[in-house]
């Protein structure tokens, strides 16, 4: 009878020892389903389900829209030009988790097939010189929506972009000027939350940044095949770590920082950063030069950190010289003059895999020459550290492999 109440005793030890993070990775499968479609007036909670997207889905001004963690939306590009865009006024919240991301896709899984997210905000943006020389403040959207941005709204708040994918998107629009990306944020502010977010095999930009204030944190561009991450107008993220490129198929910069041609204070900063391109990446079908890691052209700028470059050993022809890809490339002679020897451009803590890759080149007609301070190399840089899980698998590939 001891022996038995012994056991019991134990059993029970046993079963309460349990704690509720064993919960966790258990998860139930969407149930919701619906269509969505149409401009978004009042504040919307999407609950954890399968959904189709139909057309430019806009978020109007005061409302919010929100989607659930586990989710899946998917677009057709038999649909026309489908995209969500959030406009000015308007916050999007997407609360996913690295088990359950929330995933906006594509019915036939190709590239450039629908236009992704665009978040427009009114933070400061400088879209050029007037003729007087002073800064130009707005602008007109490339995403063929001709919405016009810029502010002075630096804290703008357009929501919280936690664990969400982006497949497939970087829609061409038929004009032949306009274009989409994977995340396109237009004057998003500081206020905006933007934490491990994927941009998977689009046909453009992996993530844009239109001026703005805003910063993000743990993103993964892979299989774009345009730039991995790509900013203009001035934008002045200064919070920003953990960004991961793959380069795979086809694929131009890992990096392209501009600045519109304007000598700017700006100095957006970035630290942690891993960009890798496979072998064999070709570039984007008209654009035979752009195969270095990193380029500045048109006055862009600022602080870079904590960086691991490899795969980047492409040549490519100019008339009749050959280019090798260099980690950083300094397009223009202004930029050269008014960026580099003026240590608006830091690259610190770099490692260079790549035993032939030069650390750095010039466009045309003029030498480039950091200042030891302002480029520094590491054999023990460890670029970007990112969290595995759902969020970073597609079809059953790990995206995180070649990190």
């Amino acid at each position: 009878m001891k022996k038995l109440v012994f056991s019991l005793a134990l059993l029970s030890l046993v079963f309460t020892s349990c704690t509720s993070s064993d919960d966790d990775v258990v998860t139930t499968p969407p149930t919701a389903t619906g269509e969505i479609t149409g401009d978004i007036t009042a504040t919307k909670t999407y609950t954890k389900g399968v959904y189709t997207i139909k057309g430019t889905v806009r978020v109007k001004s005061d409302v919010t829209l929100t989607f659930e963690a586990g989710s899946v939306i998917t677009a057709d590009v038999a649909d026309g030009t489908d995209a969500l865009l959030v406009e000015k006024g308007g916050k999007l919240n997407i609360s996913g988790t690295a088990a359950e991301p929330v995933v906006f896709t594509e019915k036939s899984k190709t590239a450039g097939s629908w236009g992704g997210i665009i978040m427009f905000g009114d933070a400061p943006i400088v879209s050029g010189k007037a003729a007087d020389g002073s800064a130009i403040t707005t602008a007109t959207s490339e995403d063929g929506t001709n919405i016009v941005y810029g502010g002075t709204n630096a804290a703008h708040n357009g929501g919280s972009l936690k664990y969400v994918r982006v497949e497939y998107a970087g829609k061409k629009i038929l004009d032949g000027n306009s274009e989409m990306n994977g995340f396109s944020f237009y004057s998003v502010g500081s206020g905006t939350v933007l934490e491990n977010l994927v941009a998977y095999k689009g046909a453009d930009d992996g993530f844009e940044f239109y001026g703005g204030t805003v910063s993000a944190k743990n993103l993964i561009s892979y299989g774009n095949t345009d730039d991995s991450f790509d900013w203009q107008d001035g934008w002045q993220g200064q919070a920003n770590t953990n960004w991961y490129a793959y380069q795979t198929g086809a694929g131009n910069f890992g990096m392209e920082i501009e600045a519109k041609s304007v000598n700017n204070t700006f100095f957006p900063k970035v630290s942690n950063i891993t960009l890798r391109r496979a072998a064999g990446t070709a570039t984007e079908a008209g654009n035979p030069l752009e195969i270095d890691a990193i380029q500045f052209k048109k006055e862009g700028n600022g602080e870079y950190s904590n960086v691991v470059i490899s795969g980047y050993t492409n040549t490519a022809v100019s008339g009749t010289t050959t280019v090798n890809a260099v980690a950083v490339r300094i397009q223009d002679a202004a930029t050269n003059t008014n960026q580099v020897l003026t240590g608006k451009i830091k690259m610190l803590n770099v490692k260079i895999s790549d035993t032939h890759t030069a650390q750095w080149g010039a466009g045309a007609a003029f030498t480039v020459s950091f200042l030891p301070a302002n480029f520094t190399t590491s054999t023990t840089a460890s670029g970007a550290v990112l969290t595995p899980g759902a969020w970073a698998i597609v079809d059953g590939v790990n995206l995180l492999s070649n990190l």
